[in-house]
């Protein structure tokens, strides 16, 4: 057996999710460049390497990642994914200059959801923000309908893309491009944020790809600063496809697990509630029939209390009933769409 030649490197990264103003928004931090020596360019996630000899466990590390770097304390935490393929045609993980066959960084993300937009925590780190998440996938949201950048900015660069290849791989590009963006009455999936984010990491629409292929040429290519804003903020290292990865997995589980009230009050109306479900699915919904399937799971208790500060007639107000969970699978929530992409 061949001694190993390289060190794996493990960096942990946090995609903290919350609602402000009935948007959903992300915990970034702007981390020490150490090629400029001030203020990364680009934002990311909070995160850093786990320490084996002080660190006891990945979240325990992660939390403390948080703390220290934007002054908030998580609750709900899991983990989503570990990214550590060699050779992968991906935005490269990167923990600040290390030099190249230093070692494989293997990135471990971490999805975080913190409640309540009224008492939602300040960001009090040096360049902590909460950030829309439309920032950086401006593409997935279709609460006003298609957005107009798929098809005046995205789709004609990526179909200049698939015509420079040959025959077939051209043929399996644009597959890829009608299946991902819903072109030609392919229906849209909101789920599938990592595999459009990677279509435009590989068709070099991305930012970081232009970053990435510097590096790996041996330039010492800092973080990109200016970028189109129809295809999104770039990020530090591997933290846009982190947070595509979070975003589509928080996307998916909003319909097998209540994880949605994970982001609500402990008291909200069906209004805030539906609002919080298209914030982060980026999908219109039926106002009826959402109602009709909140009352079907019987997830939710009335209070027979009123919140006369909605405008309008005032609106009751509602609690999880998360004893539930101790009793019996809880389910999550379908998405009866208004209108069909």
């Amino acid at each position: 057996m061949s001694p190993m030649t390289g060190q794996v490197i493990i960096g942990l990264s946090t995609v903290v999710v919350a609602i402000r103003d009935h948007e959903a928004v992300v915990l970034t931090v702007r981390p020490d460049d150490l090629r400029t020596h001030r203020a990364s360019a680009a934002p990311g996630l909070p995160s850093g390497p786990f320490d084996p000899d002080h660190d006891r466990t990945f979240e325990l590390a992660l939390r403390a990642f948080v703390t220290a770097q934007a002054g908030i304390e998580l609750g709900y935490a899991e983990q989503i994914y570990t990214f550590g393929d060699k050779g992968r045609d991906a935005p490269l993980a990167d923990l600040g200059g290390s030099a190249p066959g230093a070692g494989r960084i293997v990135s471990v993300g971490y999805l975080a959801l913190t409640p309540g937009t009224a008492d939602l925590p300040e960001a009090t780190g040096a360049g902590a923000l909460w950030s829309p998440w439309t920032r950086f996938f401006p593409w997935e949201d279709w609460r006003e309908g298609r957005p107009e950048v798929i098809d005046s900015v995205i789709v004609p660069d990526l179909e200049r893309w698939a015509a420079a290849a040959d025959p077939v791989t051209a043929e399996a590009r644009r597959s890829r491009i009608r299946g991902l963006f819903a072109l030609d009455g392919a229906r849209w999936n909101e789920e599938r944020v990592l595999e459009r984010y990677e279509l435009l990491y590989e068709a070099g629409l991305a930012a970081e790809a232009a970053r990435d292929r510097s590096r790996a040429l041996g330039t010492d290519a800092p973080e990109p600063e200016g970028f189109h804003p129809a295809l999104g903020q770039p990020m530090i290292s591997d933290h846009r496809r982190i947070l595509a990865t979070g975003l589509g997995r928080l996307r998916g589980k909003l319909k097998y697990r209540p994880v949605i009230f994970e982001l609500m009050g402990q008291t909200f109306t069906l209004s805030s509630l539906q609002r919080t479900v298209e914030a982060v699915s980026g999908v219109a919904l039926h106002k009826q029939n959402f109602r009709r399937m909140v009352e079907r799971t019987d997830l939710v208790e009335g209070l027979a209390v009123f919140d006369a500060e909605t405008g309008g007639r005032p609106a009751e107000l509602f609690r999880f009933r998360r004893e539930l969970l101790l009793t019996r699978p809880a389910t999550g929530l379908a998405l009866p769409m208004l209108r069909e992409g």
